[in-house]
Parts: structure tokens; sequence; C-alpha cells
């Protein structure tokens, strides 16, 4: 049957003969000795070196039958950080290539490594690795990385008093909160308001008020725990967040606070100038979702130990 399509019959072609495209053995080594990388072949069981290109002498030395842990890294044992083990199947067979970075502890330079299983001119398994040297990318990459950490340190500290900021109390205290109601485990916080500070700038001015503000910093800091959460809220109130702390924990710290500022005196140009604060206190309730349940309970303590007279510690308690 025919199918509707055309044939035609065409002459056979002469076969052309096919270009030796091989490369010899002096070519290729003269192309692995011009590259700017380490190219190195080890045995796969013995770490024994079988070749090192020209780059690899030149920085690291003869091979001289060594081990590849004892020339690159000037070891007396096998490299912790080996990738033999991510180079082979358990069939057997080759996984694909490995591409890593590491900086070699011996030379302290950067190395973008391309890791790979071979068979060896002898048939044995051997490890084939091209490491490019990358110090001055990673120097500039760490330097970035470095630059946006200080950036965001800054977003989240007081540039005056160097404690955490607003910002940096609601993204900590809330995740800190979000702890604790998961594990149900006591919380406490305490505000706390310098007393007469308009006095202290309109009296000695704003540069003595700034040496108060730091004073006070640097003490109340030095009385708390590493991992309670301290930030100036603004002007001269701050705010303490008090993980694994009973309200009575929170009572008692509060007071050792206040005997501690009283106890303060900042000199300032030839002024002594006395610390007073007020502090209010309250503690994770049932009904608390939200950082702001506790810092308005807090806050209501606070103006309670203002109206009282100042310069003491007023508790408002979750219902």
């Amino acid at each position: 049957m025919r199918s509707g399509i055309p044939s035609i019959n065409l002459p056979a072609q002469p076969e052309k003969p096919v270009p030796d495209t091989s490369t010899s053995a002096e070519g290729l080594q003269a192309v692995l000795d011009n590259l700017d990388a380490l190219v190195y072949v080890s045995d796969f069981e013995t770490h024994e070196l079988l070749y090192m290109n020209a780059y690899g002498r030149r920085i690291w030395g003869s091979i001289d039958g060594r081990k590849c842990w004892q020339v690159l890294q000037d070891s007396d044992g096998p490299c912790s950080f080996c990738t033999n083990d991510m180079l082979v199947a358990d069939d057997g067979t080759a996984n694909a290539p490995h591409v890593w970075e590491f900086q070699n502890q011996l030379d302290q330079r950067w190395y973008q490594c391309r890791d790979q299983a071979i068979q060896w001119t002898d048939g044995r398994l051997a490890r084939l690795e091209i490491a490019t040297d990358i110090t001055e990318r990673k120097n500039m990459e760490l330097a970035l990385h470095e630059a946006h950490e200080r950036a965001r340190a800054a977003a989240f500290e007081d540039e005056l008093t160097r404690l955490r900021n607003r910002r940096a109390f609601f993204e900590f205290g809330n995740q800190l909160l979000s702890r604790a109601l998961r594990q149900q485990s006591p919380t406490a916080l305490i505000m706390m308001d310098l007393d007469h500070f308009k006095q202290v700038n309109d009296t000695h001015g704003h540069e003595a008020g700034d040496e108060v503000l730091r004073k006070v910093s640097s003490t109340l800091g030095e009385n708390i725990r590493d991992y309670d959460i301290l930030a100036r809220m603004g002007g001269e109130e701050f705010a303490l967040l008090l993980p694994e702390t009973t309200e009575q924990e929170a009572l008692d710290t509060a007071h050792r606070l206040l005997s501690a500022l009283t106890s303060l005196t900042v000199d300032y140009r030839g002024c002594a100038i006395q610390i007073s604060a007020s502090f209010g206190i309250t503690s994770l309730g049932r009904q608390d979702q939200r950082l702001e349940d506790l810092l308005h309970r807090a806050d209501r303590a606070l103006y309670r130990s203002k109206e009282l007279g100042r310069c003491q510690v007023n508790l408002d308690a979750p219902l």
C-alpha cells in the first residue's frame, strides 16, 4: 500500500575521514600546568597523591609519593572535611561532582573546590579535585556580609546608650513571648522611667542628660542577666523583659535596680547629679497573647509609682 509520501532515491555519500582530535599526554600536561587553579588526583583509599599540576607544585611543593593531607594541609591524618564519601554511591558508581568552598588553614586562602571520583590510568578509583582560589571574591562577600550585619545591628541599637532600641525590644520580645506561651514558662516585664529628668537637661544641659542616660544604661546592664532583654524605649524610659522569672523575682530585680540607681552619682563638669527612678512591673498572665498586653499593665504600674511620689516600685498583676 502506498503511503502517499513521495520518496526520492539519493546516491550514497562517500564516507569522509574523521579528523584525529585526540590530545597527546604532553599537550594535556601543558594545558593543566597553565591553569590558574590547583588540579590534583589522589588514591581514593590510601590518599596518596598521584598527580598535581604546576600551580599546585608551585605553592605546595613536590608530591614525592606523599598523601594529599600531608601536602595540602600539613596534617598527620585524613582531613575531617574530606568529601570522598560523597563522591561514590553505594553501588560503587560515581556521584555527580561535588562543589564546595573552604578556607585552607595552611595558607589561609579561600578555595572553591570541584571534587569527583574518576578511574585512574591503572584502573584504580581516584579523587580528582580542581580548586580555584576565590580569596579576593570571598573577602568581598565577607566584608559585604559584615557591613549588612553592622547595618542590621545599628537598626536595632540605640545610638546613645548602645542598648537595644524600641524596634529591637518588640522584635526580640515577641519572639521570647511566643516561646514563653508555648512552654508556659513564667515571664515578667519591668518598665522604668527616670524621675525629674527634664530638670537635669534644664539645669545642666542636654550633654549632661546624655551622660546620665549612658551611666544609667551601663548600671542597668551590669545588674541583669545576659539573656534578659533591656531596651531604651525612648527619652528616659526603659523596658526590661525577664524570661523564666516569677512576679516575686521581678519585684526583687526592680528593687535591686532601684537601689543601684539611687546609689549612682553622675559627675559632669564638676557637678554631682543624683539619680532617681520609678518602676512598674507585671507578669505574663493566662489571657495575654501580645507583648502590648504586658506593656499596658507595666505602664499603668509605672505611672502609679510616679503618682505616689516617685522613686519606688509598683506592681500591676494580670487577672
